[in-house]
């Protein structure tokens, strides 16, 4: 096994003090909103071997597996995390793989570099993402019932909603929701700020179901990604539950600090609450427009006390085990790579010992016992 030495990014959105709770280190000031596990070739993890994309590189077959190798390449194909969001992330959507692959290849075909700002595909991969609370966690995932979605609107009382939501009312589901959102975002960028002024001076007096759209306002006064989060559901996670963002899913995450899992790509279009590109034909083609159920998710137990979040792709598979005090071993050995993650508590992985914040990236087929008094992440693929 290898004890990871993680990179933390300190975007803006980021808590001061969330990860350096978590760490039991001092807060520096600065936003820290992501500890970084993994190979990502922007901020890899370092070992005692190199980093981990220079270690994966020496032998793919022996660190990942043979089996990950044939079905995702010599890569590991998940980035793992540790997110602390303390103000509200941008408003945005991934592609499904087909997607991801044909804006690639037509971004390369007109020579765009990768580096521009209105570049929308980084990569040829699609990004499926899984959120576990680790402590209370706010967000927004999939759209409202369009009825419900107009009567939020309706009831703060302003004029300039009001086409919104007769239209929310007159067409089909689907039709509905991409008349809408294409409205917000192509509105006049003046008559829109003013919109959203008046949007967050009445949720703010209304609060209840208002307050986190009051909130998104204060952060991102005149954005018209105000007014198109009020068509998405708004959703609380307790600890240990989560969200599974699929492609074509408009979400958002506002504040608290959880385990994240992808699929290791940077492809991102953003439907708003952001000051980066915004590509709206581009984003209508991706996102998928139809109303669903958050579909929050809770582990499900195993007889070894392996507790999963079960979601439809290979990329990613994660789980957690809660350990017990004085409770007997667990053997995690697996044919293919992983990364334990200690979220809690004192556990021992092999010869490593880790506290809260701590990991390890496990070689396939090395042996991996655990023991100890506390919670424990298992990143791995279904190969």
């Amino acid at each position: 096994m290898d004890r990871l030495d993680n990179t933390i990014r300190p975007y803006a959105w980021g808590s001061p003090t969330a990860i350096p709770h978590l760490l039991g280190t001092e807060p520096t000031g600065e936003p820290q909103a992501e500890m970084w596990m993994g190979a990502h070739p922007g901020a890899p993890s370092r070992t005692g071997r190199g980093t981990l994309v220079e270690v994966i590189d020496a032998d793919p077959e022996k660190e990942l597996g043979p089996a990950a190798v044939a079905k995702f390449g010599p890569r590991l194909p998940f980035l793992l995390k540790i997110l602390a969001a303390g103000a509200p992330l941008s408003l945005q959507v991934h592609p499904d793989l087909e997607q991801a692959k044909e804006g690639y290849a037509d971004e390369e075909r007109r020579g765009i570099p990768v580096d521009v700002p209105h570049r929308n595909y980084k990569d040829a991969n699609h990004k499926p993402e899984l959120i576990c609370a680790l402590t209370e966690f706010d967000g927004l995932c999939g759209f409202r019932d369009p009825l419900a979605a107009a009567g939020l609107l309706d009831d703060l009382g302003i004029d300039s909603l009001k086409p919104y939501v007769d239209l929310l009312h007159a067409h089909p589901e689907d039709a509905a929701l991409r008349e809408v959102l294409t409205a917000i975002l192509t509105a006049d960028p003046e008559e829109m700020s003013r919109t959203v002024a008046e949007a967050a001076t009445a949720c703010t007096r209304l609060g209840g179901a208002y307050a986190p759209y009051a909130d998104i306002a204060h952060h991102y006064p005149g954005d018209p990604g105000v007014i198109a989060a009020m068509l998405l559901n708004h959703v609380r996670l307790q600890p240990g539950e989560a969200l599974y963002l699929g492609a074509g899913v408009p979400h958002a995450y506002l504040n608290g600090l959880g385990v994240e899992i992808m699929a290791n790509s940077d492809n991102v279009l953003r439907c708003g609450l952001t000051p980066k590109h915004v590509d709206v034909p581009e984003l209508l083609r991706i996102v998928r427009f139809r109303p669903s159920d958050p579909g929050v998710l809770r582990p499900e137990a195993a007889p070894d006390g392996e507790e999963l979040y079960d979601t439809p792709i290979d990329e990613f598979r994660l789980s957690r085990y809660v350990l017990p005090e004085a409770g007997a071993a667990h053997d995690l050995t697996r044919p293919t790579s992983q990364i334990l993650l200690c979220t809690a508590g004192a556990v021992r992985a092999g010869e490593h010992d880790l506290n809260a914040g701590e990991s390890v990236f496990v070689p396939a087929g090395e042996k991996a016992d655990v023991s100890g008094t506390g919670t424990l992440f298992r990143a791995t693929v279904v190969a």
